[in-house]
């Protein structure tokens, strides 16, 4: 593919074959938004024709996938990779299975971590220094982020330093960048005009860069002038090769082709979005959406997680709080609704859209005055687990900075899962069918959120489900609200492995049962 006004142009297949065998691949991307899928389905095209490049490692910061074969489902082959250093795995579970079965080295940091770490090794530092990942698996103290037995060089350290313990990841060098952008000008100028998400396509750019190596872009569009210069987002000086998207390669994310109101303002409030419609939520997880949104106040900068928090802004509308409040999202959109699903990550009517490492210096720093987050299992000292389940790695995501770091955290799921079915009426609750699996354990499986640590910086922490409400406080779990209609022994204590605090508990509000 040759053209005269733009000669960073090449096809997908020729820009793929530039990647030598044991290059250190970054791609970037949220999800769907911004991932360049044209360029990893090119990439296991050239694998599964050629057999090459083999031992690549992959590194990514937010889960690129759709559960299935988008994404970085594709790279999902060995020897194609040989190790991969992720900050979400659900997505791809493609990758997890050659985790779990010890086929290759796998690391899980947090997502906010990864995305800071490639502007450290643009720099020329020697890692990202954080306090982000403390008491969690991640810790080197634990496992230091290793998923599996093949994997064993350490990746990151504990450190002294100014009379504090800090967690340095290590740098290392990135060959090839894999990024997305709107268009490209004719000096391979990128614009992110239309993407949902920036993400971290400068600090991918910029690090394979001065590491000596190549930057691939895809777009879905190219432009004969060149572009205003605010608008450049990744400049052409970092750009080796432009790969113009094949139709049905450039989705704005994998559940939608194109949603304009993800990158445009709105006249009207965030709090008219039709999108956000109480009346599709319902049963558990409309019961826990409203408790959790009773912490939420005029004024607050909030995160909500991916699931059962996403809930909250739905109810949040419903209240008129939507318009006192912003809401944000972790891959960058400041303000408006944020979506779900497969197109988590987007916001519709953002007020404003940074790129991703910036919004995790905010929220590292304790910019967020909120935060809702889900949790798949609780312990006695309060710790949660949301990464990894069984034979299940689903990683931590954004999960650890913003857990660690939000001024007042709400923790909302369940208390039993796989069956569970309730009724709420008059303002009580009935559990028709208890869930088959606790909870609330007597030790997680794996320390995404450390209790312990939270204590000691006596942070402000709830526990929201259905039918109960705890608290982390200095002595550990305490049960602080019961529904109307539940048998606290049988019902709440009596589906639990450890025993909470219990002083005296006072009703949940009979208006969430209605």
């Amino acid at each position: 593919m040759t053209n005269s006004r733009h000669p960073k142009l090449r096809s997908a297949d020729d820009a793929v074959a530039r990647i030598a065998d044991r290059s250190t691949v970054a791609c970037g991307g949220f999800v769907g938004a911004a991932h360049p899928e044209a360029l990893t389905a090119a990439l296991e095209r050239r694998f599964l024709r050629a057999g090459s490049p083999r031992d690549l490692t992959l590194v990514y910061a937010a889960g690129q996938g759709d559960g299935k074969s988008r994404g970085l489902n594709h790279l999902a082959h060995v020897p194609l990779v040989r190790r991969v250093v992720g900050g979400h795995w659900g997505l791809a579970p493609s990758l997890g299975r050659l985790a779990l079965e010890n086929r290759i080295e796998a690391y899980n940091f947090p997502q906010g971590v990864i995305c800071q770490l490639l502007r450290d090794i643009a720099a020329k530092r020697p890692g990202c220094l954080t306090h982000v990942g403390l008491g969690t698996f991640i810790d080197p103290q634990h496992q230091g982020g290793r998923l599996n037995a093949a994997t064993t060089e350490p990746l990151v350290s504990r450190v002294e330093l100014a009379g504090r313990t800090w967690l340095l990841y290590h740098a290392f060098p990135i060959h090839v960048g894999l990024i997305r952008a709107t268009a490209a000008d004719p000096h391979g100028n990128l614009s992110m005009a239309e993407e949902a998400v920036i993400g971290e396509v400068l600090p991918i750019a910029q690090a394979a860069r001065n590491c000596g190596g190549i930057v691939i872009a895809q777009v879905k569009q190219l432009e004969d002038r060149p572009l205003p210069p605010h608008q450049v987002n990744v400049p052409g000086i970092l750009v080796d090769h432009v790969v113009l998207a094949e139709p049905g390669e450039h989705e704005q994310t994998f559940a939608e082709s194109l949603n304009r109101s993800y990158f445009t303002a709105n006249d009207a409030t965030a709090g008219t979005d039709e999108s956000l419609e109480p009346a599709t939520l319902s049963g558990a997880r409309r019961i826990i959406a409203a408790r959790a949104c009773d912490e939420l106040r005029k004024g607050d900068v909030a995160n909500l997680g991916i699931g059962m928090p996403e809930g909250i802004a739905a109810i949040a509308r419903q209240r008129g709080l939507l318009d006192a409040v912003t809401l944000t999202v972790e891959s960058g959109p400041v303000g408006g609704a944020p979506a779900g699903g497969l197109s988590f990550g987007a916001a519709t009517h953002p007020r404003a859209i940074i790129d991703q490492p910036a919004q995790f210096d905010f929220y590292d720093g304790g910019g967020l005055d909120f935060a809702a987050l889900g949790a798949a299992e609780v312990d006695a000292s309060g710790n949660v687990n949301v990464s990894r389940f069984g034979s299940v790695f689903a990683g931590v995501g954004g999960f650890v900075n913003i857990s660690q770091n939000a001024k007042r955290l709400v923790f909302c799921g369940t208390l039993t899962s796989r069956g569970l079915e309730i009724r709420a009426t008059d303002g009580k609750l009935t559990i028709e069918r208890e869930g088959a699996i606790h909870k609330f354990v007597a030790l997680v499986e794996q320390v995404s959120f450390c209790g312990d640590m939270a204590r000691r910086e006596n942070r402000d922490v709830l526990y929201v489900t259905e039918r109960a409400v705890f608290q982390l406080t200095a002595e550990g779990v305490e049960l602080i609200e019961v529904a109307p209609g539940i048998d606290l022994q049988s019902e709440v204590l009596g589906v639990m492995d450890f025993k909470p605090i219990v002083r005296n508990p006072r009703p949940m509000r009979a208006e969430l049962f209605l």
